[in-house]
């Protein structure tokens, strides 16, 4: 007998799906503009590959800060580089920027999980 799932369990699942598919997304287009051999026609292909897949989850309630300016920022960045085609050329200069963009989203993120404080009174016995 298959086991029924209730509409907040679907919700969770789908949601957790949502976030997996942007972080992979960020990840792939982060080591696309770092790799100085990558081409505007891979990029656009991964690119469009990696939306389709955050897409079929537009559905899902955000209710995290990071995420939210995550999914602005591929939203952004899909428009302006995808739907409005751009040249190799301009794809080769805007590289290094959307990079350095993507590492500051991530270091937000990382600044949400690390907090120097909660470590500050605890003895660590060396």
């Amino acid at each position: 007998m298959p086991r029924e799932f209730t509409p907040k369990q679907i919700e969770r699942y789908r949601r957790q799906k949502l976030f997996g598919a942007i972080n992979k997304c960020t990840k792939n287009l982060y080591k696309i503009f770092r790799d100085r051999n990558s081409t505007y026609s891979t990029y656009k292909e991964k690119f469009i590959q990696l939306k389709n897949e955050i897409e079929k989850y537009k559905d899902v309630l955000i209710t995290s800060d990071y995420i939210k300016r995550v999914n602005n920022y591929i939203d952004k960045l899909y428009k302006e580089t995808i739907v409005n085609e751009i040249d190799e050329e301009i794809f080769q200069n805007i590289k290094e920027g959307e990079a350095t963009n993507l590492n500051r989203l991530q270091k937000s993120r990382n600044a949400l999980k690390y907090k120097k404080e909660k470590y500050k009174g605890i003895d660590k016995g060396w």
